[in-house]
């Protein structure tokens, strides 16, 4: 009964320290490799992380404790914290465009707008002309 009872509540400190040596430090080594620079590119985490994933279900599958439990929850919050933070929700760094992109978004609508303002004065001072 008291198995069971450690079981629900997710081992306690044995599973604790078991996804820490075994899946943390693992996934640390994979995310210093990869380098800060991807940490929010989803398609160069994603592999690192469904293994670390999987470590920690495997961790609770051998000491025989629930997955997924508050522990392994607090765990990936932990893990979030750490090597997500600063990434959007599509997964991908967010940031401003290269000048050559923005440039002609901000530079077009202005000489637009100073063109039909040329316009509709030459129109309006010609017409007074013409009448």
């Amino acid at each position: 009964m008291l198995s069971q009872c450690v079981s629900a509540l997710g081992c306690g400190s044995h599973y604790e320290f078991g996804i820490e040596d075994l899946c943390l430090a693992k996934f640390r080594l994979d995310m210093h490799e990869l380098g800060e620079r991807h940490w929010c590119s989803w398609e160069d985490t994603v592999e690192l992380y469904g293994r670390l994933t999987n470590c920690t279900n495997l961790v609770a599958f051998k000491l025989g404790c629930f997955w997924p439990n508050k522990l392994v929850d607090d765990f990936f919050i932990r893990v979030h914290k750490h090597y997500f933070q600063d990434c959007s929700l599509s997964g991908r760094l967010l940031k401003d465009p290269p000048n050559r992109i923005l440039g002609p978004f901000i530079v077009v609508p202005i000489l637009v707008t100073l063109l039909m303002t040329g316009l509709v004065v030459w129109r309006s001072k010609r017409s007074e002309g013409i009448v």
